[in-house]
């Protein structure tokens, strides 16, 4: 397709540097459309003569030109059917692939949670910690790994309630059998800022607006919280093992990790709903 465009292109622009340059050139596309608007005048002069002529006929060639018409389609039945497939089928498609998901590329079939976390969530409604001081997430660390962090959204009540549930429960696992703090970094995140991200480069982020989980309340970035300061960086042995923990942790609670990625996010979880973007 971008092929033919630029061929079409160079087409135009090759006959507009002809007619520019060339007064013969301007000359022969002049008579042209002038032998075009005659042959088009007295085409027109002649359909007009004959829809007077068909007119002045009356009712009773009306309804030959009407029974004639008829036996046409009748006789051409195939070829109608098939004009008749060629405009709907393209309607079609376009109404089918419509409803699709925007985010139809990113799906993956939904884990098995396990019944016991299945009953967990049924039950207690955890609570959202309590925020942590905003110098928290304005270090050199998070500024160099994390772009952008300190003005990320992190309103728990900005996530999708069973997202934020199961995020939550990996919380508090994490903390009760692993020994973990975690914080949230980042829910939320609209669709300019995804862009805005974007436009840092694919270290940052390869989605676009409305191509990442986070405009829909269903991905969070998170890290660890040590000695009262974020710990990020992969480098550092214990956060590794943290991160090792937490996918494991993440992906029992049906969650999608980011450390599996090509381009590993170790501190992603995104909830990917099977039957498309999942709102509250």
């Amino acid at each position: 397709m971008v092929l033919l465009v630029v061929a079409m292109y160079f087409l135009l622009a090759c006959v507009a540097t002809w007619l520019a340059l060339f007064p013969a050139g301007r000359a022969v596309v002049a008579g042209a459309l002038h032998r075009t608007g005659m042959r088009w005048r007295g085409l027109w002069s002649g359909a007009a003569s004959f829809l007077r002529r068909a007119a002045s006929q009356g009712r009773h060639t009306c309804q030959s030109h009407w029974r004639a018409a008829v036996d046409t389609v009748r006789h051409h039945a195939l070829l109608c059917a098939a004009g008749v497939a060629l405009l709907c089928i393209p309607l079609l498609v376009a109404l089918l692939a419509g409803s699709r998901p925007l985010l139809s590329a990113y799906e993956t079939p939904v884990r098995e949670i396990n019944p016991q976390v299945a009953a967990l969530l049924e039950g207690e409604q955890l609570a959202p910690p309590p925020p942590l001081p905003p110098l928290v997430f304005t270090s050199a660390e998070v500024e160099q790994l994390r772009p952008m962090t300190a003005s990320a959204s992190r309103d728990w009540a900005l996530l999708d309630k069973e997202f934020a549930q199961r995020l939550l429960l990996a919380f508090r696992i994490m903390k009760e059998k692993h020994g973990y703090d975690m914080a949230l970094l980042e829910g939320y995140r609209s669709p300019q800022r995804q862009d805005a991200l974007a436009a840092l480069g694919a270290g940052v982020t390869g989605a676009a607006a409305f191509q990442s989980w986070h405009q829909y309340g269903l991905a969070a970035d998170s890290a660890f919280i040590r000695d009262g300061k974020l710990v990020i960086s992969e480098q550092d042995p214990w956060a590794m093992r943290g991160y090792q923990l937490y996918g494991e942790v993440a992906e029992s609670l049906g969650l999608t990790w980011g450390g599996r990625w090509k381009m590993r996010d170790f501190g992603h979880a995104e909830w990917r709903v099977s039957n498309g973007i999942k709102r509250n």
